[in-house]
């Protein structure tokens, strides 16, 4: 992963290792992102979640979708208004349907599309696939909440 790949993540959310879950923006549009993760098999939740078998921990996966929902609300708002002084959350997770298992050191792809406004939030439906085959399908909302503290370090 370059350098530059990585810098337009950090600009767009405040989330930074080890909780970071995106490597690289490789589409946006206006209402549709698609992201690239490997999901190093060096991190600390391998160790014990399935020891012997390691999966990627399916909170992990929905985070993925929850960070590249971020970074495409980012982009929709660049210039719109002062990013710094508000951070994306989680509001709402449903439907979420676990298929295929993640192994370490996989590549995830996830797309994420905005499927409706409402007021502050943002209604969104994720697909995560691993190797070509779907791995994670899940609904959630986002919205902007006012930070203290700007972004991530």
């Amino acid at each position: 992963m370059s350098d530059e790949k990585l810098k337009a993540v950090y600009d767009a959310i405040p989330h930074r290792p080890p909780f970071l879950f995106v490597d690289e923006i490789v589409e946006s549009a206006e209402n549709k992102i698609v992201t690239r993760t490997k999901m190093d098999g060096g991190r600390d939740f391998f160790r014990g979640h399935y020891p012997g078998r390691p999966i990627v921990p399916g909170v992990i996966l929905c985070e993925a979708a929850f960070q590249s929902g971020a970074i495409l609300i980012s982009s929709l708002l660049k210039g719109k208004i002062d990013l710094s002084q508000s951070v994306p959350v989680v509001t709402r997770v449903s439907e979420v349907k676990f298929r295929k298992m993640v192994s370490p050191d996989e590549v995830i792809e996830t797309t994420v599309e905005i499927v409706e406004k409402v007021g502050p939030a943002y209604f969104m439906k994720a697909q995560i696939s691993s190797g070509g085959k779907n791995a994670v399908r899940c609904e959630f909302a986002v919205s902007l909440v006012e930070s203290e503290g700007g972004k991530g370090q």
